[in-house]
């Protein structure tokens, strides 16, 4: 596996990420912004024609997203949700696979702990990829690590015994719930 896109979906502010994991470098990041006063399908469809161009440009072999978890704020978790929809379409056109990780296995992917602060996440992300500068605002950083876990933890990464031993933790986590 060579390019991972990684996104820390949200409506307000979407992150992402864009990594090469054979040089353990960043292509590609930033963040895309829409107003919350605007009409949701202007705003689902801005971002999600802005994801769509960065597939194009650099043709992901793998799509990694940040899973919706509850929080308080439906609204919040409503416009994750839509966003993430957008994705999965445009990963389906293009024939890419795309892989969900929980906030938690981000953070142990990237810090060894599965419940590091922002911080610490940001601190990591910034030395794994040789960054200058810490990636802003801290979505930028959580898209980043989306797609560091994902080449650690992904399916179809890593060794063969490490796809095996991602795959067996996969469904053993589908069973439990």
């Amino acid at each position: 596996m060579a390019i991972i896109l990684g996104v820390d979906p949200g409506l307000t502010r979407c992150g992402f990420g864009v990594i090469n994991t054979t040089k353990t470098e960043a292509l590609a990041f930033g963040m895309f912004q829409s107003q919350p006063n605007s009409d949701p399908r202007d705003r689902v469809g801005a971002i999600a024609q802005e994801l769509k161009k960065l597939v194009l440009e650099h043709k992901p072999e793998m799509i990694a997203l940040e899973r919706v978890f509850a929080q308080a704020n439906l609204r919040s978790v409503m416009g994750v949700a839509q966003v993430s929809g957008a994705l999965m379409s445009i990963a389906y056109e293009a024939n890419i696979p795309l892989q969900f990780f929980t906030p938690s296995e981000v953070k142990a992917a990237v810090t060894g702990n599965g419940r590091a602060t922002k911080d610490q996440v940001a601190l990591m992300v910034t030395r794994m990829l040789n960054l200058e500068h810490t990636p802003k605002p801290a979505d930028v950083a959580d898209a980043l690590a989306v797609a560091l876990c994902a080449s650690k933890r992904g399916v179809n990464v890593g060794t063969s015994a490490q796809q095996q031993w991602v795959a067996a933790a996969k469904k053993a986590s589908r069973r439990l719930g």
